[in-house]
């Protein structure tokens, strides 16, 4: 039976998803993990011009904000996407976006008065 690394129980701040999505590779990495499922560094190394290590840096960066797992079957470690800090983002941004429609239709009214 697959073992999942240990959760962590406090999700990351916005701030640490932005900055791992901040990187092309990070972005592919999870695209790729987002179509399909776990797959392993040699997996994920096929077709580019990256290699182990890279890929293995920049899953941990991706790990360390919430939006990939490590799954260990056996001796193979399998990564998956873990969709809940996207989520997350795409509240946060939701609300950022109501804050500032709030802001600039105060503006509008203040300026129209």
């Amino acid at each position: 039976m697959p073992r999942t690394r240990k959760l962590r129980l406090r999700r990351p701040a916005p701030a640490v998803v932005f900055a791992a999505l901040g990187d092309e590779t990070r972005l592919a990495l999870v695209a790729r993990l987002a179509a399909g499922e776990a797959q392993s560094i040699t997996e994920l190394t096929r077709n580019t011009r990256l290699t182990r290590q890279a890929i293995t840096k920049h899953l941990r960066v991706l790990e360390r904000a919430g939006m990939v797992r490590c799954v260990r079957a056996g001796r193979e470690s399998r990564f998956e996407l873990d969709p809940h800090p996207l989520s997350e983002i795409e509240e946060y941004v939701q609300r950022v976006s109501r804050e500032w429609d709030a802001a600039l239709a105060r503006l509008k009214a203040f300026i129209e008065e």
